[in-house]
């Protein structure tokens, strides 16, 4: 095909608006993805909402993305044509800096990022840097494998810095939140999930896979918290998720934008607690987490719309409607 079908975000502010466009020709070291899924990220609603750094307009969004290869770009030699692949955020980076070289990728200065610096998965087909693109487990179709990509390797990032905690609190049950918990049970870990208050749906669905405890992100739980993690973008839940957490524990930011953090106390810092963020992901971690995956037979929640219908994801999504991800495909 010369032509595809693209949901584009031509400003900030703006719903995404569909558009026919050339396919793209992979160059080198790039491959032409024919994208079969992908999933819908709450990242995808800080750019439209113009919220990251470093983002261009207009770009077609999408960093959870699920295709075969189509196309080969010059010096490419792998993977073969027709191999599934993901496509996460991370879409590059310089390979000489002290941080890439460092084993902190994620880092980068001169990092691209999918769906953001360079097109993404919110198309017909995508090219990608064959260097950052993923073998997926066999056990996941390709609407479940697409929130893997993304949900799956930030909610492991900001998992494993939890260490070994055996209490973990999750604030926001999203769909990050959903496959780290199941991660969690499965090791054995105590999971307690906070969720807006009074979501009786998003605690009934925390419960089904597992939560120990759940309750509002303004109750106390039953025990402190020897690790928290937040993925609500909601700053006000740093002192909230501190003021839950032991002594020594760790309250981790999981999310690339959250609202700023109101003043709060010492007394809630204090006994060396600590606050940290997680920032994007490396090949490394995704190489990790998706060998858990195929470990742990994890249950992933997807809501599948049709490609044209991103905006009414987008809107499902930060209304709050979802239980799981949302899933775009070319057929809905």
């Amino acid at each position: 095909m010369s032509t595809m079908q693209a949901m584009r975000c031509e400003a900030p502010g703006r719903p995404l608006e569909l558009h026919v466009l050339p396919v793209p020709v992979p160059g080198p070291g790039e491959l032409l993805v024919e994208v079969h899924a992908c999933g819908v990220c709450r990242t995808d609603l800080h750019l439209v909402d113009g919220e990251l750094a470093g983002a261009r307009y207009p770009v077609i969004p999408g960093h959870e993305i699920v295709g075969i290869v189509a196309a080969h770009g010059p010096g490419v030699t792998g993977p073969p044509l027709g191999a599934r692949v993901g496509v996460p955020w991370l879409g590059g980076t310089c390979g000489r800096c002290r941080y890439c070289l460092g084993g902190q990728e994620n880092l980068c200065p001169e990092a691209v990022f999918t769906g953001c610096a360079r097109d993404g998965g919110y198309a017909g087909y995508a090219t990608a840097d064959a260097r950052y693109a993923f073998a997926l487990p066999a056990a996941y179709d390709d609407r479940t494998a697409a929130p893997l990509l993304c949900a799956g390797l930030i909610g492991h990032r900001a998992y494993a810095m939890a260490h070994d905690a055996a209490v973990i609190g999750i604030y926001g049950f999203g769909a990050a939140a959903h496959l780290v918990a199941q991660i969690a049970v499965a090791e054995g870990r105590r999971v307690f999930a906070f969720t807006r208050p009074g979501d009786d749906r998003a605690q009934a669905f925390a419960r089904a896979l597992g939560a120990a405890w759940v309750g509002g992100s303004d109750a106390s739980p039953p025990v402190p918290l020897d690790a928290a993690l937040i993925f609500a973008p909601v700053g006000a839940l740093v002192p909230a998720a501190l003021s839950a957490t032991r002594p020594g524990g760790t309250v981790v930011c999981a999310g690339i934008h959250m609202s700023d953090i109101p003043a709060f106390p010492y007394r809630l810092l204090w006994h060396e607690r600590v606050v940290r963020s997680v920032a994007n992901l490396t090949r490394a971690d995704g190489e990790a987490f998706l060998a858990a995956a195929a470990r742990i037979a994890l249950a992933v929640h997807t809501r599948v719309y049709r490609l044209e219908d991103a905006n009414a994801a987008l809107d499902d999504l930060r209304e709050g409607r979802l239980e799981g991800a949302a899933v775009l495909t070319p057929e809905g």
